[in-house]
């Protein structure tokens, strides 16, 4: 049974020669997989691929399509939440039938989607992380888990319903009316390029909306930059600062982050 897969960007184009290796991949590996970039992918509008009526329709299109298994976003980069929000009132049935997945900005449509239980979110690598060293099987993990074969999910999923999000995006995204109920979840949140004083406000933003959840879990952090002076708390102890301060559990590390390694976490329970 052939599974069909469109990929879109809802934030920033990818390059070409990425969304080629990415097809190549498939098709050389995955037979019964229908693997497309929708052409609004490689559009530019600014920072965007394509502006927001571009974007929003060629999502709302593909969501609606009754012949198309699954959305899998193919780059992050700011843009989803310009869309999220318009895109709801517009998804009819055929769009609660596919699963989404992908992560960094594009949490914001996949906590839109998953508020209103419309279809099966999945935090997981892009399309465009074919581009870093260990991509390529990124790509393998994204298209075993949407074709529903065995893979390896994130390490300490449990009973508990869990999400997944950057934490940007995540702290952007409370008190909006995207924001999808979290209370007696677990949830995990990583970051890329910030720096350690930015990090600990996001905390204290989140963590001060986040108060019944049930527990939070701390991915990679990556390239920190340096400050003019040392902050004095690594990501971990401002977690635990924030989490302690506002009566969240603590649960340790979580295995996603702006990396090839990043897990896949199914929102919800998979």
């Amino acid at each position: 049974m052939t599974t069909r897969i469109v990929c879109l960007c809802p934030g920033k184009p990818i390059l070409r020669e990425r969304a080629k290796a990415v097809l190549a991949l498939a098709a050389a590996e995955y037979p019964d997989v229908e693997l497309s970039f929708h052409p609004q992918c490689f559009m530019e509008h600014g920072h965007f691929a394509g502006d927001d009526a571009t974007r929003l329709q060629a999502f709302v299109d593909t969501a609606n399509d009754p012949s198309v298994d699954a959305i899998w976003f193919a780059m992050g980069g700011y843009g989803s939440n310009r869309i999220a929000e318009d895109a709801l009132p517009l998804l009819k049935e055929p769009a609660r039938e596919k699963t989404y997945l992908g992560y960094s900005d594009t949490g914001y449509l996949l906590g839109a989607l998953y508020r209103d239980g419309i279809g099966w979110q999945a935090h997981g690598p892009l399309a465009g992380d074919i581009r870093r060293e260990g991509g390529e099987d990124a790509v393998r993990r994204v298209l075993n888990y949407l074709t529903r074969q065995d893979v390896v999910l994130e390490a300490g999923l449990d009973d508990r319903l869990t999400v997944a999000f950057n934490l940007t995006t995540l702290a952007m995204m409370v008190g909006t009316d995207i924001m999808p109920d979290l209370d007696h979840q677990v949830v995990l949140v990583e970051e890329v390029s910030e720096h350690l004083y930015a990090i600990d406000r996001l905390f204290f933003h989140v963590t001060s909306h986040l108060k019944r959840i049930a527990g939070l879990r701390l991915g990679r952090f990556s390239e920190i930059p340096e400050n003019d002076r040392p902050f004095g708390m690594d990501v971990e102890e401002i977690a635990c600062f924030w989490c302690d301060r506002h009566g969240i559990a603590y649960l340790g590390r979580a295995d996603i982050g702006h990396d090839a390694d990043n897990a896949i976490v199914p929102f919800g329970l998979d």
